[in-house]
């Protein structure tokens, strides 16, 4: 475009803002949240456990009472069939696997890894973050000062040569995963990308692969999924195993407030970890654990929960990419990823832009995720990367979001050229 044309074009699009700060809006579409017809899928759930249906474990444990540290068996097996590792392998906790690897990371900082020196105590630690990554895995290792590292994420996973290269500091402690459908680009790690984080011999004994397979579960299409290759398989036949920690949940598969969360590791690792939850709990919530084992039975019936809850979530899915598509296509202002499972959908701009999008779009009564929250310390160098959460909203509201936020990318590519022709 000339000059005059981007001029041109810029009040097109201003006025066509202004109208939607006109209507008042105030919607938000800032975090992966289920909405209310998601939530009710699960509802059934609430009636597994009473006097009647009975609070005994099929051991005959009650579950009212304290004790069973690790979880009952009945969730261990679903754990291990939804990850698959043996249910020997398994640790099911409360409701968020936030808060285990929160623990987890608080306690290696605090007394150490497997007898190994407490993190605090080996100087200036560091961490590797695949970026854009998740905010929340962000906010849990700078709280503890340590040192993150940003590591460019590929259609394959994390830039593994750039991996390999920093494992070799013995100061560099760990690296957080989202392997399948990763928040927020959506990309499976390939099988290349698993058999390298297997395969590798770390300087620090005490590194450890935080490996969070929160949407292993998470196909949004029967006929299009993505396949992960079992990281822990694959590290013990490296002989391995103790490198990594793998968390999931049922947050987004029964309730985000009431769900069950799990974690598979290795016995040393496991053992470990018991030491600290003997201290910790004399047991987490027995009676919930037993709710999701007997409303799903097995890996059969998360499926079939999953794939209604794929019914309710493709639609909303579709109409992001589709309207994208659709509205920034071919203008070479904008990329995205084509999700096929998950629960977000990142969109790159134009460097520069996504601070501005991000308060356009807030300015007129929509609130998206904060600009440079993908990336540690809140900052994206280049300003570009923005993360869209479908699910919340009834798809009415995410049709007028979308076409917002469209609006707004091309507006702020405008006046981004414009400056730099000025």
């Amino acid at each position: 475009m000339t000059t005059e044309q981007l001029r041109a074009r810029q009040q097109a699009l201003r006025a066509e803002y202004e109208a939607f700060c006109a209507r008042g809006l105030h919607l938000d579409l800032s975090r992966g949240k289920p909405g209310p017809d998601l939530l009710c899928l699960a509802d059934g759930m609430l009636d597994c456990v009473s006097e009647k249906t009975g609070y005994l474990t099929e051991g005959g444990v009650d579950t009212r009472n304290y004790g069973v540290l690790d979880g009952i068996p009945e969730a261990k097996r679903l754990f291990a069939d939804i990850l698959g590792v043996d249910p020997d392998n398994v640790l099911v906790g409360g409701n968020s696997s936030l808060n285990l690897m929160y623990d987890y990371i608080a306690t290696a900082y605090a007394k150490g890894v497997c007898g190994h020196e407490p993190w605090s105590r080996q100087g200036a630690v560091k961490f590797l973050c695949p970026v854009p990554g998740y905010d929340r895995h962000f906010a849990i290792t700078e709280f503890f000062g340590i040192e993150m590292i940003s590591v460019p994420m590929t259609a394959a996973g994390p830039d593994m040569d750039a991996v390999e290269q920093a494992v070799r500091d013995p100061l560099v402690k760990g690296m957080w995963c989202i392997p399948m459908y990763s928040n927020p680009t959506g990309i499976t790690f390939s099988d290349d990308t698993v058999r390298r984080l297997a395969a590798m011999t770390p300087a620090a004994p005490d590194f450890r692969i935080m490996w969070d397979n929160a949407y292993c579960m998470h196909h949004l299409y029967d006929d299009r999924q993505d396949h992960l290759l079992n990281l822990y398989r694959e590290a013990q036949a490296c002989g391995h195993e103790d490198n990594l920690i793998e968390f999931t949940s049922t947050s987004k598969i029964s309730f985000p407030g009431a769900g069950i969360a799990a974690v598979a590791a290795s016995p040393n690792n496991l053992a470990d970890i018991k030491k600290r939850l003997r201290v910790e709990t004399i047991g987490y919530d027995k009676i919930n654990m037993l709710r999701h084992a007997r409303y799903f039975g097995d890996i059969e019936g998360v499926r079939e929960q999953m794939r209604r809850r794929a019914q309710v979530l493709r639609p909303k899915f579709d109409l992001v990419l589709n309207t994208l598509e659709e509205k920034l296509g071919g203008l070479e202002i904008a990329a995205w990823t084509k999700v096929v499972g998950g629960y977000f959908v990142s969109v790159d701009l134009l460097p520069g832009c996504a601070k501005k999008v991000a308060a356009l779009m807030k300015d007129a009564g929509i609130v998206i995720t904060g600009a440079g929250a993908t990336f540690p310390y809140g900052v994206d160098p280049n300003d570009a990367n923005l993360r869209l959460a479908p699910s919340y909203p009834p798809i009415e509201e995410l049709a007028v979001s979308m076409e917002l936020f469209c609006l707004c990318a091309e507006l702020a590519a405008v006046e981004q050229r414009l400056t730099e022709v000025a």
